[in-house]
């Protein structure tokens, strides 16, 4: 058997994935990871998007808002402000949080300013999925 990577996706309301895998692809702050198995460890802060899990030729997605990434030798386990899996997305919910973005990123700078385009920009992604 190939190697696997141990994944686990947990968000304050539950876990929304737990197993074996080949690949999960996730929205950092700093970049966007791929991370496979027996990677490198690493902590990243994540940014809102679409976390892809790819495991023999089947992909799934998850829509994420904030959170880490921690990749250990035992695997990789993201901590999520909020996520769903990208099916179960409320579409015109999502259309009325990026006006409310859009809305709160005029007053702002600096540092807020770059985390508000961050999740506007995420937000606009994912509504394009």
């Amino acid at each position: 058997m190939a190697d696997k990577l141990q994944f686990s996706l947990v968000s304050p309301e539950r876990e929304l994935f737990s197993g074996a895998v080949d690949q999960v692809d996730v929205p950092g702050t700093e970049g966007d990871l791929g991370i496979l198995p027996n990677h490198s460890p690493l902590m990243a802060a994540i940014r809102t998007g679409t976390v892809t899990v790819t495991d023999s030729g089947s992909v799934t997605q998850y829509f994420i808002a904030g959170g880490f990434a921690d990749v250990t030798p035992d695997g990789l386990t993201i901590l999520a402000e909020r996520a769903l899996p990208l099916a179960d997305l409320d579409r015109e919910a999502l259309r009325s949080e990026i006006s409310d973005a859009e809305a709160a990123l005029s007053g702002l700078t600096g540092d807020a300013q770059m985390a508000a385009t961050q999740h506007l920009d995420g937000l606009k992604a994912v509504a394009g999925a």
